[in-house]
């Protein structure tokens, strides 16, 4: 398949991608950099979304041609890790932790979820496997921090990270999902009716009684910091 990343595209050397240089080895001085390539390709991301990212657009964007880019990205599963690891870097890194190590966490989910709504591309970006940049290793660290008040070990600090950042990741995937639905009132006029008639039935009593309750308000905002309270403060320390 293509070198735009399919099937079998190679997979990512993180020394050879990160502790190298970025740009080609040998030969004349390069006429691009890596970091425009790859903030051309974050930029036709923003803009377009994940699928429109090819090698041949991000060379139309650079003004290159697209065998020359194969220099600095072999491979899209490479231009993945740099565009993820470029927009991390907007991501702040230099807070001292609080001492309140579920406030901090808190603190952490809401920057990424902020961070995943600017660049609407990134919760299936990192869906899949990724080598952590400089960048993602800098904000990591800020999370490690935070949670040295606890008497988790390492891997157990390393889990919390990954699973506050997937649910950050999906709740995101999913608000994007509903504001794309909210543009169509009458389909999710007829989602409730469906609902209703649904939990009428007489077969569906639990359904029923949790549509009963008193609505809760369903801001985004107030959605995820419920979620989020859920998750981090159920977190066992033990």
């Amino acid at each position: 398949m293509s070198r735009d990343g399919g099937a079998d595209a190679p997979g990512v050397d993180p020394q050879q991608l990160w502790l190298a240089s970025g740009g080609p080895r040998r030969g004349r001085k390069p006429a691009y950099s890596r970091e425009a390539i790859t903030a051309a390709a974050v930029a036709l991301a923003d803009a377009e979304g994940l699928e429109a990212v090819t090698m041949r657009k991000v060379a139309a964007r650079v003004g290159a041609g697209v065998m020359s880019l194969y220099s600095y990205a072999p491979d899209k599963e490479t231009l993945l890790n740099l565009m993820v690891d470029h927009v991390s870097g907007e991501l702040p890194v230099t807070d001292p932790p609080t001492g309140d190590w579920r406030a901090d966490l808190k603190t952490i989910a809401r920057l990424q979820r902020a961070h995943m709504l600017r660049h609407p591309w990134l919760p299936a970006a990192l869906a899949g496997r990724r080598s952590p940049g400089p960048n993602t290793l800098a904000f990591l660290e800020r999370a490690l921090a935070a949670l040295r008040p606890t008497r988790l070990d390492g891997t157990a600090k390393l889990e919390i990270f990954a699973q506050l950042t997937a649910f950050v990741a999906g709740h995101v995937a999913h608000e994007l999902a509903q504001a794309t639905a909210a543009q169509s009132p009458d389909r999710a006029a007829a989602e409730a009716r469906y609902l209703a008639a649904v939990a009428a039935d007489g077969h569906h009593p639990e359904l029923a009684e949790a549509l009963s309750a008193p609505a809760r308000p369903l801001t985004p905002e107030a959605t995820f910091t419920r979620f989020l309270n859920r998750l981090v403060d159920g977190l066992d320390t033990d």
